[in-house]
């Protein structure tokens, strides 16, 4: 028979003793982790801010300060470059949000995050770089892998809320 010792309880192992008070190692490092997404959540909420402020900046710039109404070509491909920094930096924000809240990482907004990032490259490619056959090459083998993550994820999400829960 174990004797029940000030505030110290058996926890089922060989004669190993813990206190009620105390939290387990995995309780510290999971509250630090809380505390650390919390803090990426944060920082990444300010630099969303800052860079929407920075593309309004932009905007107002290229429309009313340099020609007046009429953004030039390599203007536009900055401004949707932009556009596309912010939108990742939502999904990031998203998916970080995620995490804090149900513990897992969504994989499905992982890879739309790498999607957005490579749309990102291919827009902002500059038109001397397609003479690299190599590079355009391997820019479109990640697309193709990424989409082809992306619709096997949907895919086996789609087939596991179709079946029937059978305990």
């Amino acid at each position: 028979m174990i004797a029940h010792v000030s505030k110290r309880s058996y926890n089922g192992t060989d004669d190993q003793f813990y206190r009620n008070d105390c939290l387990p190692m995995e309780a510290y490092i999971a509250r630090f982790e809380k505390l650390v997404y919390l803090v990426l959540i944060i920082l990444l909420g300010i630099v969303i801010v800052f860079s929407i402020a920075e593309l309004i900046g932009l905007i107002y710039a290229g429309l009313f300060v340099e020609s007046i109404y009429r953004l030039d070509n390599h203007e536009l491909v900055n401004l949707f470059g932009f556009f596309l920094l912010v939108i990742i930096g939502i999904e990031l924000l998203e998916t970080l949000k995620t995490y804090l809240h149900e513990n897992t990482i969504h994989f499905e907004i992982v890879i739309l995050v790498a999607l957005i990032a490579i749309a990102r490259k291919v827009i902002l490619l500059e038109p001397d770089n397609y003479s690299n056959g190599i590079v355009m090459i391997g820019i479109g083998v990640i697309i193709l892998s990424l989409g082809a993550t992306y619709l096997l994820i949907k895919k086996a999400k789609s087939i596991k809320a179709a079946e029937p829960d059978v305990p």
